[in-house]
């Protein structure tokens, strides 16, 4: 068995960069709530794309929100995990959503008009990884090239 080992803010944030998907993470009414996202990094910040009906996009104004990607090598038992926390906030702003549109949009695989963009700054960045000696942005999935 490996020990736990925790990552640095750098360590997490070039892991979150280098990501497309993870899961994004509210709390409601109902309680805890995840859902699978694509998304990019703009200006220091994730952004996702959904719907304004569903639970991420009917969310409350600057509630907060995690982010969570993650790697599993079951055949070898080691792993990572990085979560980002902060506020959601809606993206307006015509020559904002310009800019992301034409730098990364987060593309949607699911069937159906994602129309609402979500900005997450992050204001906690936490990770740990199981196993040392391997190159964790190897692993990335779907990565991105940053």
């Amino acid at each position: 068995m490996y020990e736990s080992i925790e990552l640095n803010e750098t360590e997490c944030e070039a892991l979150l960069r280098a990501g497309i998907v993870g899961r994004a993470a509210a709390c409601t009414p109902d309680g805890p709530h995840v859902v699978p996202v694509n998304y990019s990094i703009f200006d220091d910040a994730v952004v996702f794309r959904t719907t304004p009906y569903s639970i991420l996009g009917s969310q409350p104004r600057r509630s907060v929100i995690a982010l969570e990607i993650d790697h599993f090598d079951t055949e070898h038992q080691r792993g990572w995990s990085v979560v980002a926390r902060g506020r959601a906030e809606m993206v307006t702003d015509a020559a904002e959503l310009e800019d992301i549109r034409s730098t990364w949009d987060p593309g949607t695989w699911a069937a159906g008009a994602r129309i609402l963009y979500v900005r997450m700054r992050w204001s906690q960045l936490t990770g740990r990884r199981l196993g040392s000696g391997w190159d964790l942005m190897a692993t990335v999935p779907g990565r991105r090239a940053v």
